[in-house]
Protein backbone atom coordinates (compact mmCIF):
# COMPACT_ATOMS: atom_id res chain seq x y z
CA UNK A 1 0.00 0.00 0.00
CA UNK A 2 1.47 3.56 -1.19
CA UNK A 3 2.47 6.04 1.91
CA UNK A 4 0.18 9.17 1.45
CA UNK A 5 1.57 12.56 -0.01
CA UNK A 6 0.80 14.19 3.86
CA UNK A 7 2.67 11.66 5.30
CA UNK A 8 5.82 11.42 2.86
CA UNK A 9 8.62 13.66 3.83
CA UNK A 10 9.22 16.56 1.13
CA UNK A 11 12.87 14.92 -0.08
CA UNK A 12 10.87 11.39 -0.81
CA UNK A 13 8.29 13.31 -3.20
CA UNK A 14 11.21 15.56 -5.11
CA UNK A 15 12.93 11.50 -5.91
CA UNK A 16 9.73 10.27 -6.95
CA UNK A 17 9.45 13.69 -9.63
CA UNK A 18 12.63 13.23 -10.72
CA UNK A 19 12.85 9.57 -11.30
CA UNK A 20 9.09 10.24 -13.20
CA UNK A 21 10.73 12.69 -15.58
CA UNK A 22 14.03 9.86 -16.62
CA UNK A 23 11.67 7.48 -17.46
CA UNK A 24 11.74 7.06 -21.15
CA UNK A 25 8.92 8.04 -23.39
CA UNK A 26 6.30 5.03 -24.06
CA UNK A 27 6.86 3.55 -28.03
CA UNK A 28 4.37 3.51 -30.37
CA UNK A 29 1.81 0.71 -31.11
CA UNK A 30 3.40 -1.74 -34.12
CA UNK A 31 1.57 -1.39 -37.12
CA UNK A 32 -0.36 -4.20 -37.36
CA UNK A 33 1.26 -6.86 -40.07
CA UNK A 34 0.19 -6.46 -43.88
CA UNK A 35 -2.82 -8.74 -45.55
CA UNK A 36 -1.47 -11.48 -47.71
CA UNK A 37 -4.29 -11.08 -51.13
CA UNK A 38 -4.15 -14.71 -52.53
CA UNK A 39 -4.11 -14.56 -56.26
CA UNK A 40 -6.02 -16.89 -58.15
CA UNK A 41 -4.08 -19.90 -59.96
CA UNK A 42 -3.63 -20.12 -63.49
CA UNK A 43 -4.29 -23.10 -65.22
CA UNK A 44 -1.68 -24.00 -67.91
CA UNK A 45 -2.66 -23.66 -71.80
CA UNK A 46 -2.83 -26.84 -74.08
CA UNK A 47 -0.33 -25.63 -76.41
CA UNK A 48 2.14 -25.11 -73.25
CA UNK A 49 1.42 -28.87 -72.37
CA UNK A 50 2.24 -29.69 -76.05
CA UNK A 51 5.64 -28.17 -76.32
CA UNK A 52 6.80 -29.68 -73.35
CA UNK A 53 5.33 -33.10 -74.36
CA UNK A 54 7.46 -32.52 -78.18
CA UNK A 55 10.62 -31.41 -75.94
CA UNK A 56 10.50 -34.29 -73.59
CA UNK A 57 9.64 -36.58 -76.79
CA UNK A 58 12.87 -34.94 -78.45
CA UNK A 59 15.21 -36.03 -75.68
CA UNK A 60 14.36 -39.18 -75.47
CA UNK A 61 14.48 -39.36 -79.40
CA UNK A 62 18.41 -38.15 -78.92
CA UNK A 63 19.37 -40.20 -76.00
CA UNK A 64 18.25 -43.42 -77.76
CA UNK A 65 20.16 -41.94 -80.71
CA UNK A 66 23.56 -41.59 -78.87
CA UNK A 67 22.53 -44.81 -77.50
CA UNK A 68 22.91 -46.36 -80.75
CA UNK A 69 25.71 -44.48 -81.72
CA UNK A 70 27.68 -45.90 -79.33
CA UNK A 71 26.76 -49.74 -80.10
CA UNK A 72 28.17 -49.26 -83.31
CA UNK A 73 30.90 -47.97 -82.63
CA UNK A 74 31.81 -50.28 -79.94
CA UNK A 75 30.59 -53.24 -82.26
CA UNK A 76 32.65 -52.17 -85.39
CA UNK A 77 35.71 -50.06 -84.00
CA UNK A 78 35.85 -47.94 -87.26
CA UNK A 79 39.43 -47.44 -88.43
CA UNK A 80 40.59 -45.15 -91.28
CA UNK A 81 42.29 -46.62 -94.32
CA UNK A 82 46.27 -47.06 -94.84
CA UNK A 83 48.08 -45.75 -97.55
CA UNK A 84 51.67 -46.95 -98.10
CA UNK A 85 54.60 -47.46 -100.26
CA UNK A 86 55.37 -50.97 -101.31
CA UNK A 87 58.11 -49.85 -103.61
CA UNK A 88 59.67 -47.29 -105.59
CA UNK A 89 62.17 -47.16 -108.24
CA UNK A 90 63.58 -43.64 -109.38
CA UNK A 91 63.89 -43.29 -113.10
CA UNK A 92 65.45 -40.67 -113.97
CA UNK A 93 66.71 -37.16 -112.61
CA UNK A 94 68.58 -34.66 -114.43
CA UNK A 95 69.04 -31.41 -112.95
CA UNK A 96 70.07 -28.03 -114.74
CA UNK A 97 71.52 -25.03 -114.06
CA UNK A 98 70.69 -22.42 -116.67
CA UNK A 99 69.34 -18.72 -115.37
CA UNK A 100 67.90 -17.38 -113.76
CA UNK A 101 67.52 -20.54 -111.44
CA UNK A 102 67.99 -23.68 -111.74
CA UNK A 103 65.97 -26.60 -112.43
CA UNK A 104 64.95 -30.28 -112.48
CA UNK A 105 63.51 -32.75 -114.92
CA UNK A 106 62.67 -36.10 -112.90
CA UNK A 107 61.01 -39.55 -113.26
CA UNK A 108 59.48 -41.69 -110.73
CA UNK A 109 56.98 -44.68 -110.15
CA UNK A 110 55.61 -45.36 -106.68
CA UNK A 111 53.68 -48.76 -105.86
CA UNK A 112 51.14 -47.31 -103.50
CA UNK A 113 49.41 -49.64 -100.80
CA UNK A 114 45.87 -48.51 -99.78
CA UNK A 115 44.18 -50.66 -97.53
CA UNK A 116 40.97 -51.18 -95.51
CA UNK A 117 42.01 -52.38 -92.24
CA UNK A 118 38.14 -52.68 -90.66
CA UNK A 119 36.53 -56.28 -90.91
CA UNK A 120 32.89 -55.04 -91.07
CA UNK A 121 32.82 -51.45 -92.96
CA UNK A 122 33.60 -50.70 -96.60
CA UNK A 123 35.02 -47.33 -97.45
CA UNK A 124 34.72 -45.70 -100.64
CA UNK A 125 37.88 -42.96 -101.71
CA UNK A 126 35.48 -39.90 -103.52
CA UNK A 127 38.77 -38.35 -104.24
CA UNK A 128 42.81 -39.24 -104.19
CA UNK A 129 45.98 -37.20 -105.08
CA UNK A 130 49.59 -37.91 -104.20
CA UNK A 131 52.38 -35.33 -104.55
CA UNK A 132 56.32 -35.30 -104.69
CA UNK A 133 58.18 -33.33 -102.67
CA UNK A 134 62.02 -32.67 -102.65
CA UNK A 135 63.20 -30.31 -99.39
CA UNK A 136 59.82 -29.35 -98.90
CA UNK A 137 59.84 -28.13 -102.51
CA UNK A 138 56.93 -29.61 -104.36
CA UNK A 139 58.31 -31.55 -107.72
CA UNK A 140 55.04 -33.55 -108.99
CA UNK A 141 51.45 -34.15 -108.03
CA UNK A 142 49.02 -36.98 -109.76
CA UNK A 143 45.24 -37.57 -108.96
CA UNK A 144 44.24 -41.27 -108.69
CA UNK A 145 41.60 -42.56 -110.06
CA UNK A 146 38.38 -41.91 -107.98
CA UNK A 147 35.98 -43.09 -107.06
CA UNK A 148 37.10 -46.66 -106.21
CA UNK A 149 35.69 -48.83 -103.13
CA UNK A 150 37.97 -50.47 -100.41
CA UNK A 151 35.96 -53.60 -99.27
CA UNK A 152 36.53 -54.83 -95.84
CA UNK A 153 39.82 -56.01 -95.06
CA UNK A 154 41.23 -55.53 -98.25
CA UNK A 155 44.26 -54.14 -99.79
CA UNK A 156 45.17 -52.36 -103.68
CA UNK A 157 48.33 -51.88 -105.25
CA UNK A 158 48.15 -48.08 -107.06
CA UNK A 159 50.86 -47.85 -109.23
CA UNK A 160 51.67 -43.50 -109.73
CA UNK A 161 53.87 -42.32 -112.02
CA UNK A 162 55.65 -39.19 -111.15
CA UNK A 163 57.20 -36.69 -113.59
CA UNK A 164 58.93 -33.98 -112.59
CA UNK A 165 59.41 -31.28 -115.53
CA UNK A 166 61.55 -27.86 -115.17
CA UNK A 167 60.91 -27.77 -111.83
CA UNK A 168 62.85 -24.61 -110.69
CA UNK A 169 65.13 -25.31 -107.21
CA UNK A 170 66.74 -22.76 -105.16
CA UNK A 171 70.50 -23.17 -105.55
CA UNK A 172 70.96 -24.68 -102.30
CA UNK A 173 68.42 -27.24 -103.05
CA UNK A 174 69.94 -28.14 -106.44
CA UNK A 175 73.49 -29.10 -105.06
CA UNK A 176 71.66 -31.03 -102.21
CA UNK A 177 70.02 -32.77 -105.20
CA UNK A 178 73.19 -33.64 -106.98
CA UNK A 179 75.39 -34.37 -104.15
CA UNK A 180 72.57 -36.88 -103.07
CA UNK A 181 72.65 -38.60 -106.67
CA UNK A 182 76.56 -38.81 -106.65
CA UNK A 183 75.92 -40.72 -102.68
CA UNK A 184 73.68 -43.02 -104.47
CA UNK A 185 71.09 -42.16 -101.66
CA UNK A 186 67.87 -39.71 -103.07
CA UNK A 187 65.34 -39.00 -100.32
CA UNK A 188 62.01 -38.01 -101.42
CA UNK A 189 58.63 -37.40 -99.40
CA UNK A 190 55.38 -37.96 -100.89
CA UNK A 191 51.74 -36.80 -99.27
CA UNK A 192 48.54 -38.59 -99.95
CA UNK A 193 45.30 -36.29 -99.50
CA UNK A 194 42.28 -38.21 -99.85
CA UNK A 195 38.53 -37.71 -99.20
CA UNK A 196 36.70 -41.16 -97.60
CA UNK A 197 33.34 -42.60 -97.00
CA UNK A 198 32.96 -44.90 -94.73
CA UNK A 199 29.67 -47.03 -95.39
CA UNK A 200 27.97 -49.38 -92.76
CA UNK A 201 24.29 -50.96 -93.66
CA UNK A 202 22.64 -47.75 -94.05
CA UNK A 203 24.69 -45.13 -92.13
CA UNK A 204 27.20 -43.08 -94.44
CA UNK A 205 29.75 -40.41 -92.75
CA UNK A 206 32.73 -38.47 -95.01
CA UNK A 207 35.85 -37.21 -93.73
CA UNK A 208 39.53 -36.25 -94.53
CA UNK A 209 42.71 -38.25 -94.35
CA UNK A 210 46.37 -37.48 -95.31
CA UNK A 211 49.18 -39.56 -95.59
CA UNK A 212 53.32 -38.91 -95.33
CA UNK A 213 55.86 -40.83 -96.97
CA UNK A 214 59.59 -40.44 -96.55
CA UNK A 215 61.18 -42.52 -99.86
CA UNK A 216 65.28 -42.95 -99.80
CA UNK A 217 66.13 -44.45 -102.91
CA UNK A 218 69.44 -45.59 -104.74
CA UNK A 219 70.21 -43.16 -107.82
CA UNK A 220 68.70 -43.52 -110.89
CA UNK A 221 68.70 -44.98 -113.98
CA UNK A 222 67.81 -47.94 -112.07
CA UNK A 223 67.23 -46.20 -108.38
CA UNK A 224 65.12 -48.83 -106.38
CA UNK A 225 63.11 -47.78 -102.85
CA UNK A 226 65.75 -48.93 -99.38
CA UNK A 227 63.92 -47.31 -97.21
CA UNK A 228 60.58 -45.98 -96.35
CA UNK A 229 58.71 -44.14 -92.88
CA UNK A 230 54.82 -43.75 -93.86
CA UNK A 231 52.57 -42.04 -91.12
CA UNK A 232 48.78 -42.05 -92.03
CA UNK A 233 46.43 -39.47 -90.41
Amino acid sequence: MATPYHVQSPRSILLKMIATKQQPPALPPPPPPPKLILQPRQRTSPAMWCAAIVCFAFSLLLIAAGAVILVVFLAVRPRAPSFDAAGATLNAVYVGSTSPAPYVNGDMTVAANVSNPNQKMDVVFRSAAVELFFGGRRMAAQALPAPFVQRRGQSQIISVHMVSSQVALPPELAVAMVNQVRSNRVVYTIRGTFKVQAKLWFWHYTYSMSALCDLELTAPPCGVLVARRCITR
